[in-house]
């Protein structure tokens, strides 16, 4: 798997949400975001004026699309001086993770979707990213985006068999195009440093790409810098400064997030854990875990439920799931 599929693989919990809001002007919702939230919003008809609580304020055109990385609060609407609908639209119509409203001739429809990140787990690739990035439309450059887009809008237009699926996987592919388009080789157009920079660097993203490979090798700063066709001085410097962290301790800190994933997923024996993420003994793994999280892995393992993010299995509940009531993006 590539470093940016495992990295929202790993850190993904539970189930994506989607939904679909047909509106007729004049409307307008605010929305209190979600820490631990990653949202995105598409607008497939109509424009509509965004407002961060920062300040700033934009329009979002047809086909235009706005990420929240960070779950970040902002409001929205068809004009910025639109006063607030209420906070639930009585014309939603939820069906499990899926919410969709239908209006008779709308002027306005946006796509939401969202996913709920591992909880205690920061990784520096979304650690990095800004509070929001406004995306334009761009067919001709990101044509695969713009297909999948259209397919999402028809399946969230009606209720068919095996919709869910099909939603899901298309909420996958999504998320993945905005990525790419975020951290890809263009990086002049990145909108923020570090992993941006780190995947356009053909040096570190090998280094990268080969921890995320076998995590439970026995790496050097050395070894990896071979990797990357850099001497060992020149390799530790341009890693920390286009991942943040020192090549050793990413490693450390990847090997100990997929242990979380592990033990909240799996009932595997914690020796069974520690190997498979490269350490030798129970005890030297136990410790490292307990100085990363806070709490040993037994106990970690008993009080964090289950969360593959390969299984669409139960929605979000308590606080994620009240965030969902809201008829626009649901962070």
């Amino acid at each position: 798997m590539d470093v940016l599929s495992d990295v929202m693989t790993v850190l993904r919990t539970g189930r994506p949400f989607a939904a679909r809001f047909a509106r007729v002007s004049p409307w307008a919702n605010r929305h209190p975001g979600h820490t631990g939230g990653f949202g995105v919003q598409v607008m497939v008809r109509g424009s509509a004026v965004v407002t961060m609580d920062s300040g700033e304020t934009f329009k979002l055109e047809e086909g235009d699309a706005l990420l929240l990385p960070l779950g970040g609060s902002h409001t929205i609407g068809d004009a910025v001086d639109t006063p607030l609908d209420p906070p639930c639209d009585p014309n939603a119509i939820r069906t499990d993770s899926i919410v969709r409203t239908n209006v008779d001739n709308p002027t306005h429809v946006a796509l939401c979707m969202a996913y709920e990140l591992a909880p205690g787990r920061t990784h520096p690739m979304i650690a990095s990213m800004p509070a929001y990035v406004h995306m334009p439309a761009d067919p001709e450059a990101r044509p695969e985006f713009a297909a999948a887009v259209a397919l999402l809008d028809a399946e969230l237009r009606q209720q068919q068999s095996g919709g869910d699926t099909v939603v899901h996987a298309l909420l996958d592919a999504i998320l993945m195009y905005l990525l790419r388009a975020m951290l890809g080789h263009r990086t002049e157009q990145c909108p923020f440093s570090g992993w941006g920079a780190a995947l356009a660097d053909d040096a570190i993203a090998a280094a990268l790409g080969a921890i995320h490979a076998d995590p439970a090798r026995q790496w050097t700063v050395a070894s990896l810098g071979e990797v990357a066709g850099l001497s060992r001085s020149a390799f530790s410097r341009r890693f920390t400064d286009l991942v943040g962290q020192p090549p050793l301790g990413y490693l450390t800190s990847w090997r100990l997030t997929l242990a979380a994933r592990l033990l909240a997923d799996t009932d595997a024996p914690l020796s069974s854990v520690a190997r498979q993420v490269g350490y030798a003994s129970e005890f030297a793994f136990a410790a490292a875990f307990k100085r990363d999280f806070g709490t040993p892995p037994g106990q970690f393992r008993k009080r964090t439920p289950a969360c593959d993010p390969t299984d669409h299995g139960p929605a979000l509940t308590g606080e994620a799931a009240h965030l969902f009531r809201s008829p626009t993006v649901p962070v």
